[in-house]
């Protein structure tokens, strides 16, 4: 590419929740009077529609737009989500809650976790969970916005959505036209590029037209139209610390109560999910082939219902990884077309609004900076390896008979995730690296969810009294469960708010 001045041609192969967000973004951060956005799409290719439950972030990202949230809500058929709970997962017939939101408050400038766990050995046989706001909430099916909960319990809660992707697209699709991005209806034949320096320069239509650019975004799923089968950039594959690779997906009725978190159960060679929205429930398996035959995942997955199904299972093949690069000379791939990492924890979503952001703090001029460009591709590597050995832990921390669960248990594991586990199950420390999603509260759930519980504390912690600390545990404790009585069901917060259309 040659020339200066910041780029202001942005081309956006696919639609789907990864396009149609980052449309949405650039037609609000762009100078619109002075750029173009085009998004190519074709009404004959499906979208896989990535995730229909999130974390937090969205939250975020919703509020860049200046969207409403209960128009938001009620658009996309959504639910609120305080948190994921993750049924057998340590062995069968036990459960934990995954929350969003801290445990209690850092006293002194050290990690509740660590007063729990002193309180724990002297005989405090009260469960972590009594003291996250968002956690008692989700075990009575209550929910509320922060500001309407008064004291201490209201900024101590937390909250994501559950929503149809779909629908989400079609939600940012209008807030994107209504801001001046073109949408062309067509299928990619031809992706051409500079000749000198290998630059994509414009796509050719099926219809023959020329769509030129300057900055291309690749959002077109697995087929990495782009990013992969124009630039061969690479990818990095994850299946031995991650061996799942097939889904299967099927909506089905409505149940009650209509539940604040989304649930993940274990199953014999993989999980299934299931996520409540005022329409249907979203429900799918996420297996690993080399163990499970297509037809009994099938099986598997429908025995497993708790209402009618809606339409028959949708079969998803993939390869957990990453592009070795997500930006690739004027390339950015978003959403499936950078890889795949299993909704597990809900980034799907997450991972496309980070590469987003991140785009948008380093917009490059025409000449394309490659340190810039090193440097987006640096933070979104570290930010998917923090999230895989995340999910990794999941499947390492298990005491499940079957052989698929012995296998991952027995499995070797990335030196970063082993540094994190050797720490607190010593004395309950953790670290938070540069531009980690998740935080202390996440790690401490899971860890002490799948059984993990440190030998020690933080000796620092001896040095407040024991009594006053249970005092203030226990007064904590009960401020939050009479928060939680004080809220509406979440289903009647719903239908007075955000009831969908």
């Amino acid at each position: 590419m040659s020339g200066a001045g910041p780029v202001r041609k942005v081309v956006i192969a696919g639609g789907g929740t990864a396009g149609w967000m980052a449309a949405a973004a650039f037609s609000k951060m762009l100078p619109m009077q002075e750029s173009s956005i085009t998004l190519v799409e074709s009404d004959e290719i499906g979208i896989v529609g990535v995730g229909e439950a999130t974390i937090p972030p969205i939250k975020t990202f919703n509020a860049m737009l200046g969207i409403d949230e209960n128009a938001f809500v009620a658009a996309t058929k959504g639910s609120f989500k305080l948190g994921i709970e993750f049924d057998g997962w340590q062995r069968e017939g036990e459960a934990y809650l995954h929350p969003f939101g801290p445990y209690g408050h850092d006293i002194n400038g050290i990690k509740f976790h660590h007063f729990w766990l002193k309180l724990q050995k002297l005989g405090f046989a009260v469960p972590l969970n009594e003291f996250n706001m968002s956690a008692v909430a989700a075990r009575h099916y209550r929910f509320d916005r922060p500001e309407h909960i008064p004291g201490p319990a209201g900024p101590a809660l937390d909250y994501s959505y559950h929503f149809d992707a779909g629908l989400y697209a079609n939600f940012l699709r209008s807030y994107a036209e209504e801001r001046g991005v073109v949408r062309r209806e067509g299928k990619i034949e031809q992706v051409q590029q500079n000749s000198t320096n290998g630059f994509i320069s414009a796509l050719v239509l099926d219809d023959g037209t020329h769509i030129e650019g300057e900055l291309f975004i690749d959002c077109t799923g697995f087929r990495a139209l782009l990013i992969e089968q124009c630039l061969q950039t690479g990818y990095e594959d994850w299946t031995h610390w991650l061996p799942c690779d097939r889904a299967l997906a099927v909506p089905t009725a409505r149940t009650e109560p209509l539940l604040p978190y989304t649930r993940s159960s274990s199953r014999a060679a993989g999980w299934q999910w299931r996520i409540p929205l005022q329409h249907r429930t979203g429900n799918g398996l996420v297996y690993c082939s080399s163990q499970l035959s297509d037809d009994a995942a099938a099986g598997i997955l429908m025995g497993h219902l708790d209402s009618e199904p809606l339409a028959q299972p949708r079969p998803l093949k993939f390869v957990t990884g990453r592009r070795k690069l997500a930006w690739n000379k004027n390339c950015v791939a978003l959403g499936l077309a950078g890889g795949f990492l299993e909704p597990l924890e809900s980034t799907s979503i997450h991972l496309i609004q980070a590469g987003i952001s991140k785009l948008l703090a380093l917009f490059p001029d025409k000449d394309f900076k490659a340190h810039e460009r090193d440097e987006y591709n640096r933070l979104t590597a570290s930010q998917w390896e923090h999230i895989r050995d995340f999910l990794i832990l999941h499947y390492k921390l298990n005491e499940r008979s079957e052989p698929f669960w012995r296998q991952c248990a027995a499995m070797e594991i990335p030196d970063s995730l082993r540094r994190k586990i050797d720490l607190f199950a010593g004395r309950g420390r953790l670290f938070r690296y540069e531009d980690e999603l998740f935080t202390d509260t996440n790690w401490t759930a899971v860890m002490i969810g799948q059984g993990l519980i440190p030998t020690g504390y933080d000796p620092l912690v001896d040095a407040v009294p024991d009594g006053p600390m249970k005092k203030l545990l226990a007064a904590m404790g009960q401020s939050f469960r009479q928060a939680a009585d004080n809220m509406p069901t979440h289903a009647d917060y719903i239908m007075r708010h955000c009831k969908g259309v």
